[in-house]
Protein backbone atom coordinates (compact mmCIF):
# COMPACT_ATOMS: atom_id res chain seq x y z
CA UNK A 1 0.00 0.00 0.00
CA UNK A 2 1.39 3.58 -1.32
CA UNK A 3 0.67 6.01 1.43
CA UNK A 4 0.73 9.68 -0.09
CA UNK A 5 2.20 12.18 2.71
CA UNK A 6 1.32 15.94 2.84
CA UNK A 7 3.49 18.75 3.79
CA UNK A 8 2.83 19.34 7.71
CA UNK A 9 4.10 21.47 10.53
CA UNK A 10 4.22 20.71 14.07
CA UNK A 11 5.14 21.29 17.30
CA UNK A 12 6.34 19.02 19.31
CA UNK A 13 8.45 18.60 23.27
CA UNK A 14 10.63 15.95 24.10
CA UNK A 15 11.63 15.30 27.45
CA UNK A 16 13.34 18.37 28.84
CA UNK A 17 14.69 18.65 25.54
CA UNK A 18 13.86 20.09 21.97
CA UNK A 19 13.91 19.98 18.24
CA UNK A 20 12.77 22.15 15.73
CA UNK A 21 10.02 21.76 13.34
CA UNK A 22 9.43 23.17 10.10
CA UNK A 23 7.61 22.77 6.76
CA UNK A 24 8.44 19.01 5.61
CA UNK A 25 7.09 18.83 2.16
CA UNK A 26 8.34 14.95 1.37
CA UNK A 27 9.52 14.37 -2.56
CA UNK A 28 7.88 10.66 -2.88
CA UNK A 29 5.90 8.74 -0.89
CA UNK A 30 6.10 6.57 1.40
CA UNK A 31 5.86 3.29 0.54
CA UNK A 32 5.28 0.18 3.37
CA UNK A 33 3.26 -2.67 3.77
CA UNK A 34 1.52 -2.03 7.35
CA UNK A 35 2.03 1.48 9.72
CA UNK A 36 1.10 2.29 12.55
CA UNK A 37 2.74 5.43 14.89
CA UNK A 38 4.49 4.78 17.50
CA UNK A 39 3.07 5.90 20.82
CA UNK A 40 4.52 9.17 21.86
CA UNK A 41 4.55 9.27 25.70
CA UNK A 42 5.83 12.45 26.80
CA UNK A 43 5.61 14.39 23.48
CA UNK A 44 2.89 16.66 23.54
CA UNK A 45 2.06 17.95 19.59
CA UNK A 46 0.06 20.73 18.08
CA UNK A 47 -0.26 21.24 14.32
CA UNK A 48 -0.86 24.87 14.29
CA UNK A 49 2.58 25.62 16.28
CA UNK A 50 3.81 29.58 15.52
CA UNK A 51 6.46 28.94 13.10
CA UNK A 52 6.25 25.99 12.60
CA UNK A 53 9.31 24.32 15.38
CA UNK A 54 10.16 23.00 18.39
CA UNK A 55 10.05 24.55 21.47
CA UNK A 56 10.25 23.66 25.49
CA UNK A 57 7.76 25.49 27.41
CA UNK A 58 8.75 28.34 29.84
CA UNK A 59 9.80 26.83 33.41
CA UNK A 60 11.65 23.41 31.77
CA UNK A 61 15.26 24.42 31.44
CA UNK A 62 14.57 27.60 29.52
CA UNK A 63 13.22 31.30 30.90
CA UNK A 64 11.19 33.20 28.22
CA UNK A 65 12.47 36.91 27.70
CA UNK A 66 10.84 39.48 30.11
CA UNK A 67 10.32 42.30 27.99
CA UNK A 68 6.13 41.80 28.68
CA UNK A 69 3.19 42.28 26.91
CA UNK A 70 4.07 45.99 25.74
CA UNK A 71 7.41 44.89 23.61
CA UNK A 72 5.37 41.90 22.32
CA UNK A 73 2.73 44.14 20.68
CA UNK A 74 4.98 46.36 19.14
CA UNK A 75 7.00 44.26 17.69
CA UNK A 76 4.46 42.43 16.38
CA UNK A 77 3.02 46.10 15.30
CA UNK A 78 6.62 47.09 13.57
CA UNK A 79 9.08 45.07 10.98
CA UNK A 80 12.24 44.39 13.23
CA UNK A 81 15.54 46.02 11.86
CA UNK A 82 18.18 43.65 11.30
CA UNK A 83 21.66 43.51 10.24
CA UNK A 84 24.37 40.50 9.67
CA UNK A 85 27.86 40.85 10.65
CA UNK A 86 29.84 38.89 8.61
CA UNK A 87 28.96 38.49 5.31
CA UNK A 88 31.96 35.90 3.97
CA UNK A 89 30.01 32.18 2.53
CA UNK A 90 27.69 31.54 5.05
CA UNK A 91 26.76 35.25 6.10
CA UNK A 92 25.92 36.20 2.60
CA UNK A 93 23.68 33.40 2.73
CA UNK A 94 22.05 34.98 6.44
CA UNK A 95 21.60 38.32 4.57
CA UNK A 96 19.82 36.82 1.53
CA UNK A 97 17.28 35.20 3.94
CA UNK A 98 16.69 38.61 5.85
CA UNK A 99 15.77 40.61 2.78
CA UNK A 100 13.65 38.42 1.90
CA UNK A 101 12.07 38.05 4.79
CA UNK A 102 8.25 39.99 5.10
CA UNK A 103 8.79 39.86 8.78
CA UNK A 104 12.19 42.56 8.93
CA UNK A 105 13.93 45.00 7.19
CA UNK A 106 17.80 44.25 6.22
CA UNK A 107 19.46 46.99 7.89
CA UNK A 108 23.34 46.66 6.99
CA UNK A 109 25.48 44.08 6.49
CA UNK A 110 29.08 44.62 8.28
CA UNK A 111 32.34 43.09 7.40
CA UNK A 112 35.83 44.29 7.62
CA UNK A 113 36.93 43.45 4.17
CA UNK A 114 35.48 46.37 2.39
CA UNK A 115 34.96 43.91 -1.47
CA UNK A 116 32.68 41.26 0.32
CA UNK A 117 30.69 44.09 2.51
CA UNK A 118 30.10 45.66 -0.89
CA UNK A 119 29.13 42.94 -3.01
CA UNK A 120 26.66 41.71 -0.26
CA UNK A 121 25.39 44.78 0.30
CA UNK A 122 24.55 45.62 -3.61
CA UNK A 123 22.78 42.27 -3.65
CA UNK A 124 20.71 42.77 -0.89
CA UNK A 125 20.20 46.14 -0.69
CA UNK A 126 21.63 46.87 2.50
CA UNK A 127 24.01 49.43 4.06
CA UNK A 128 27.64 48.44 3.79
CA UNK A 129 29.57 48.89 7.22
CA UNK A 130 33.00 48.15 8.12
CA UNK A 131 32.37 48.25 12.10
CA UNK A 132 29.47 46.95 13.95
CA UNK A 133 29.22 49.31 16.47
CA UNK A 134 27.82 51.92 13.99
CA UNK A 135 24.82 49.61 14.49
CA UNK A 136 24.81 49.80 17.95
CA UNK A 137 21.02 51.17 19.28
CA UNK A 138 19.87 51.48 15.41
CA UNK A 139 18.81 47.69 14.83
CA UNK A 140 16.51 45.01 16.85
CA UNK A 141 18.23 42.15 15.29
CA UNK A 142 21.47 40.72 14.29
CA UNK A 143 23.23 37.71 12.77
CA UNK A 144 27.08 37.44 14.08
CA UNK A 145 28.54 35.10 10.95
CA UNK A 146 32.18 35.53 11.92
CA UNK A 147 35.43 33.67 12.54
CA UNK A 148 34.62 31.86 15.91
CA UNK A 149 36.88 33.99 18.04
CA UNK A 150 34.75 37.32 17.31
CA UNK A 151 31.26 35.63 18.13
CA UNK A 152 31.24 37.02 22.07
CA UNK A 153 32.59 40.14 21.98
CA UNK A 154 30.33 41.34 18.93
CA UNK A 155 27.33 39.48 20.77
CA UNK A 156 28.23 41.10 23.93
CA UNK A 157 27.91 44.25 22.21
CA UNK A 158 24.45 43.89 20.42
CA UNK A 159 23.13 42.31 23.53
CA UNK A 160 24.43 44.73 25.80
CA UNK A 161 22.74 47.63 23.32
CA UNK A 162 19.39 45.94 23.48
CA UNK A 163 19.68 43.83 20.24
CA UNK A 164 18.47 39.93 20.04
CA UNK A 165 21.10 38.04 19.02
CA UNK A 166 21.30 34.54 16.30
CA UNK A 167 25.05 33.66 16.57
CA UNK A 168 26.65 31.03 14.41
CA UNK A 169 27.94 27.86 16.04
CA UNK A 170 30.17 27.10 18.12
CA UNK A 171 28.22 30.01 19.93
CA UNK A 172 31.86 30.95 21.45
CA UNK A 173 35.41 30.05 22.10
CA UNK A 174 34.90 29.08 26.03
CA UNK A 175 32.16 27.90 28.02
CA UNK A 176 32.87 31.15 30.37
CA UNK A 177 31.98 33.05 27.33
CA UNK A 178 29.04 31.47 26.17
CA UNK A 179 27.68 31.60 30.00
CA UNK A 180 28.33 35.41 29.84
CA UNK A 181 26.29 35.83 26.75
CA UNK A 182 23.55 33.77 28.41
CA UNK A 183 23.32 35.72 31.77
CA UNK A 184 23.19 38.96 29.57
CA UNK A 185 20.65 38.06 27.22
CA UNK A 186 18.44 36.02 30.14
CA UNK A 187 19.04 40.11 32.38
CA UNK A 188 17.72 42.20 29.31
CA UNK A 189 14.81 39.67 28.61
CA UNK A 190 16.46 39.45 24.79
CA UNK A 191 16.73 36.52 22.79
CA UNK A 192 19.87 34.72 22.04
CA UNK A 193 19.76 32.01 19.73
CA UNK A 194 22.85 29.64 18.12
CA UNK A 195 22.79 28.52 14.93
CA UNK A 196 22.85 24.83 15.02
CA UNK A 197 21.18 24.64 11.39
CA UNK A 198 20.68 20.83 11.50
CA UNK A 199 18.06 21.31 13.98
CA UNK A 200 16.09 22.58 11.16
CA UNK A 201 16.88 19.58 8.44
CA UNK A 202 14.11 18.16 7.22
CA UNK A 203 15.28 14.83 7.57
CA UNK A 204 15.56 15.15 11.31
CA UNK A 205 12.06 16.97 11.53
CA UNK A 206 10.67 13.91 9.30
CA UNK A 207 12.28 11.51 11.64
CA UNK A 208 11.42 12.82 15.10
CA UNK A 209 8.11 10.96 15.91
CA UNK A 210 10.49 7.77 15.81
CA UNK A 211 13.02 8.94 18.35
CA UNK A 212 12.28 7.38 21.29
CA UNK A 213 15.06 5.98 23.59
CA UNK A 214 18.39 4.87 21.06
CA UNK A 215 20.76 2.89 22.51
CA UNK A 216 23.04 3.10 19.45
CA UNK A 217 23.58 5.92 18.07
CA UNK A 218 26.26 6.07 14.97
CA UNK A 219 27.14 9.37 13.20
CA UNK A 220 29.62 10.13 10.13
CA UNK A 221 29.80 13.87 9.19
CA UNK A 222 32.98 13.74 6.18
CA UNK A 223 34.07 16.78 4.13
CA UNK A 224 36.68 17.67 1.89
CA UNK A 225 39.31 19.86 3.09
CA UNK A 226 38.12 23.67 2.75
CA UNK A 227 40.63 26.86 3.98
CA UNK A 228 36.95 28.12 5.40
CA UNK A 229 36.23 26.86 8.72
CA UNK A 230 39.96 26.07 9.83
CA UNK A 231 40.09 28.85 12.52
CA UNK A 232 38.63 25.90 14.75
CA UNK A 233 38.96 22.38 14.50
CA UNK A 234 36.80 19.52 13.16
CA UNK A 235 34.94 19.07 16.42
CA UNK A 236 33.97 22.61 16.90
CA UNK A 237 33.49 23.19 13.34
CA UNK A 238 31.71 19.38 12.07
CA UNK A 239 31.38 17.34 14.90
CA UNK A 240 29.29 19.54 17.13
CA UNK A 241 26.38 19.48 14.85
CA UNK A 242 26.12 15.86 15.50
CA UNK A 243 26.43 16.70 19.44
CA UNK A 244 23.70 19.08 19.42
CA UNK A 245 21.57 16.41 17.89
CA UNK A 246 22.28 13.44 20.08
CA UNK A 247 22.23 15.58 23.31
CA UNK A 248 18.66 16.66 22.10
CA UNK A 249 17.59 13.35 21.25
CA UNK A 250 18.65 11.39 23.98
CA UNK A 251 18.27 13.83 26.23
CA UNK A 252 20.09 12.71 29.14
CA UNK A 253 23.72 13.94 31.20
CA UNK A 254 26.70 12.61 29.40
CA UNK A 255 28.89 10.09 31.98
CA UNK A 256 31.84 9.97 29.85
CA UNK A 257 34.03 10.05 26.82
CA UNK A 258 36.72 8.41 24.62
CA UNK A 259 38.21 10.00 21.71
CA UNK A 260 41.02 10.55 19.83
CA UNK A 261 41.90 12.19 16.45
CA UNK A 262 44.82 14.22 14.27
CA UNK A 263 45.87 16.60 12.35
CA UNK A 264 46.27 15.94 8.55
CA UNK A 265 46.39 19.10 6.84
CA UNK A 266 45.76 22.22 9.47
CA UNK A 267 47.69 22.59 12.85
CA UNK A 268 44.10 22.14 14.24
CA UNK A 269 42.14 18.13 14.56
CA UNK A 270 41.11 17.56 11.01
CA UNK A 271 39.85 13.97 11.92
CA UNK A 272 38.18 12.90 15.05
CA UNK A 273 36.13 10.33 16.19
CA UNK A 274 34.17 9.95 19.67
CA UNK A 275 32.45 7.54 21.62
CA UNK A 276 30.50 9.64 24.07
CA UNK A 277 28.32 7.24 26.78
CA UNK A 278 25.36 9.14 28.22
CA UNK A 279 23.63 8.15 31.55
CA UNK A 280 20.73 6.40 30.48
CA UNK A 281 22.78 3.49 28.98
CA UNK A 282 23.04 5.04 25.42
CA UNK A 283 26.58 5.19 23.79
CA UNK A 284 27.06 7.50 20.31
CA UNK A 285 29.81 6.67 18.14
CA UNK A 286 31.12 9.91 16.02
CA UNK A 287 33.04 10.45 13.47
CA UNK A 288 33.91 13.83 11.87
CA UNK A 289 36.18 14.58 9.28
CA UNK A 290 37.40 17.77 6.80
CA UNK A 291 40.12 15.77 4.82
CA UNK A 292 37.85 12.81 2.92
CA UNK A 293 37.29 12.51 -0.36
CA UNK A 294 33.56 12.92 -0.46
CA UNK A 295 30.86 14.64 1.89
CA UNK A 296 29.01 12.45 3.54
CA UNK A 297 26.39 13.47 6.65
CA UNK A 298 24.50 9.98 7.75
CA UNK A 299 23.68 9.05 11.12
CA UNK A 300 21.99 5.53 12.55
CA UNK A 301 19.90 5.24 15.33
CA UNK A 302 18.94 1.42 16.34
CA UNK A 303 16.45 1.31 19.24
CA UNK A 304 15.22 -2.03 20.99
CA UNK A 305 12.98 -2.89 18.16
CA UNK A 306 13.79 -0.41 15.30
CA UNK A 307 16.73 1.10 13.02
CA UNK A 308 16.19 4.29 12.10
CA UNK A 309 18.65 5.44 8.82
CA UNK A 310 19.14 9.02 8.82
CA UNK A 311 20.82 10.62 5.37
CA UNK A 312 20.87 14.34 5.96
CA UNK A 313 22.36 15.77 3.24
CA UNK A 314 20.07 13.66 0.52
CA UNK A 315 17.16 14.13 2.67
CA UNK A 316 16.20 10.17 2.87
CA UNK A 317 15.03 8.20 5.82
CA UNK A 318 14.89 4.72 6.29
CA UNK A 319 13.11 3.15 9.15
CA UNK A 320 13.27 -0.68 9.80
CA UNK A 321 11.12 -2.44 12.71
CA UNK A 322 10.45 -5.61 14.05
CA UNK A 323 6.93 -6.81 13.08
CA UNK A 324 5.22 -10.41 15.09
CA UNK A 325 4.73 -12.64 12.68
CA UNK A 326 6.48 -13.02 8.67
CA UNK A 327 4.48 -13.70 5.68
CA UNK A 328 6.04 -16.80 5.24
CA UNK A 329 9.33 -19.42 5.55
CA UNK A 330 12.25 -17.11 4.59
CA UNK A 331 10.58 -13.83 4.95
CA UNK A 332 12.18 -11.22 7.06
CA UNK A 333 10.18 -10.28 10.13
CA UNK A 334 10.67 -6.54 9.56
CA UNK A 335 8.86 -3.32 8.35
CA UNK A 336 10.88 -1.62 5.68
CA UNK A 337 9.43 2.16 5.31
CA UNK A 338 12.01 4.73 3.03
CA UNK A 339 10.95 8.52 2.59
CA UNK A 340 12.65 10.89 0.74
CA UNK A 341 12.06 14.70 1.07
CA UNK A 342 12.61 17.95 -0.80
CA UNK A 343 15.57 19.49 0.56
CA UNK A 344 13.84 22.66 1.80
CA UNK A 345 15.55 25.52 3.49
CA UNK A 346 17.07 25.19 7.04
CA UNK A 347 18.49 28.46 7.19
CA UNK A 348 15.34 30.36 6.13
CA UNK A 349 13.69 28.44 9.03
CA UNK A 350 16.32 28.84 11.74
CA UNK A 351 15.84 32.37 10.55
CA UNK A 352 12.35 32.83 10.35
CA UNK A 353 12.39 30.98 13.86
CA UNK A 354 14.63 33.86 15.39
CA UNK A 355 12.05 36.47 14.03
CA UNK A 356 9.59 34.55 15.34
CA UNK A 357 10.93 33.86 19.00
CA UNK A 358 11.74 37.69 19.04
CA UNK A 359 7.94 38.98 18.02
CA UNK A 360 6.25 36.43 20.31
CA UNK A 361 8.49 36.46 23.22
CA UNK A 362 8.98 32.80 23.11
CA UNK A 363 12.30 31.20 23.72
CA UNK A 364 14.83 30.29 21.00
CA UNK A 365 14.06 26.66 19.56
CA UNK A 366 18.04 26.62 19.74
CA UNK A 367 18.96 28.30 22.80
CA UNK A 368 22.10 30.14 24.49
CA UNK A 369 21.74 26.63 27.10
CA UNK A 370 21.91 24.48 23.90
CA UNK A 371 24.80 25.88 22.32
CA UNK A 372 26.66 26.04 25.75
CA UNK A 373 26.01 22.63 26.30
CA UNK A 374 27.22 21.26 22.90
CA UNK A 375 30.58 23.53 22.79
CA UNK A 376 31.42 22.12 26.49
CA UNK A 377 31.07 18.19 25.13
CA UNK A 378 33.39 19.89 22.23
CA UNK A 379 35.98 20.99 24.55
CA UNK A 380 35.85 17.78 26.76
CA UNK A 381 36.34 15.82 23.32
CA UNK A 382 39.39 18.52 21.65
CA UNK A 383 40.54 18.02 25.37
CA UNK A 384 41.11 14.56 25.17
CA UNK A 385 42.40 14.12 21.72
CA UNK A 386 44.99 16.72 22.29
CA UNK A 387 46.06 14.64 25.21
CA UNK A 388 46.28 11.70 23.18
CA UNK A 389 48.27 13.67 20.74
CA UNK A 390 50.94 14.61 23.18
CA UNK A 391 51.23 11.63 24.69
CA UNK A 392 51.56 10.17 21.72
CA UNK A 393 54.44 13.21 20.85
CA UNK A 394 56.40 12.13 23.90
CA UNK A 395 56.79 8.54 23.54
CA UNK A 396 57.95 9.31 19.89
CA UNK A 397 60.47 11.31 21.80
CA UNK A 398 61.57 8.37 24.15
CA UNK A 399 62.05 6.34 21.34
CA UNK A 400 63.97 8.17 18.98
CA UNK A 401 65.84 9.46 22.03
Amino acid sequence: MTVNIHSFSIQIQYGSRSLAAAQIPPRGDLKRRSRSRPALPDWECSPSCAGGRLELPPGRGRSAPRGGLAQVIMARMEKIKAAVVGVGYLGRFHAQKYAESTRCRLEAVVDARAEARERVAAEVGARALADHRELLGKVDAVSVVTPTPAHFAIARDFLLAGAHVLVEKPITETPREARELIELAERRGLILQVGHLERFNSAILAAEPYLRSPRFVECHRLAPYKERGTDVNVVLDLMIHDIDLVQTIVGAPVSSIDAVGTPVFSDAIDIANARIRFANGCVVNATASRVSLKTERKMRLFEDDAYLSLDLQQKIITLIRKREAADGAGALPVIIEEQSLEQGDALKAEIDAFLESIRTGKPPVVSGEDGLMALETAMRITEQVNESLAARQLMRGRSHG
